[in-house]
């Protein structure tokens, strides 16, 4: 049976942390803010690969209050998250994710995320959709004040 899940995050963007996207450090002024490497992407594809399982979403299995993961990269959430897969026996078939930012660019670094997160994912880069829009300077996107993300799955669940 074919199952598609939707992910969505968002974070604040604040000064003296680093700018993670698609599990790629990129060079900006601010950071995204959370208890982890705060990366709305890779938390959008994991939230949709979780649903299209079935599964919670990220927030219970890695809650904001758990010590242990503080700071963790994102892309080990998403390698988790192919663990929780594969204990199910659940194929992974693709990836579709949009980035909603006002800026930096990320165009220069599509290849690298995708690399990154189909490797985290077990999926070959082809498979793993990554875009970006802006929010054309309207609300607290368009203000720079923070980025989101969405993202869908299609899964193949087991009989």
């Amino acid at each position: 049976m074919i199952a598609t899940g939707i992910g969505y995050d968002v974070h604040r963007l604040v000064a003296d942390r680093p700018l993670f996207l698609g599990g790629v450090e990129i060079p900006h002024p601010l950071g995204l803010d959370g208890h982890s490497d705060a990366d709305v992407l890779c938390h959008a594809i994991a939230d949709a690969v979780l649903g299209a399982a079935g599964e919670p979403d990220i927030g219970h299995l890695f809650p904001n209050t758990d010590p242990s993961i503080r700071g963790i990269s994102s892309l080990e959430i998403l390698r988790r998250v192919r663990s929780v897969l594969d204990e199910k026996a659940i194929q992974l078939h693709n990836i579709d994710a949009t980035l909603v930012a006002e800026e930096p660019r990320i165009a220069p670094y599509l290849a690298e995320m995708k690399a990154r997160v189909g490797t985290a994912l077990g999926l070959s880069p082809a498979r793993v959709g990554i875009k970006a829009t802006t929010n054309e300077s309207m609300g607290f996107l368009g203000r720079g004040e923070g980025m989101a993300a969405l993202a869908t799955a299609c899964v193949n669940l087991p009989d």
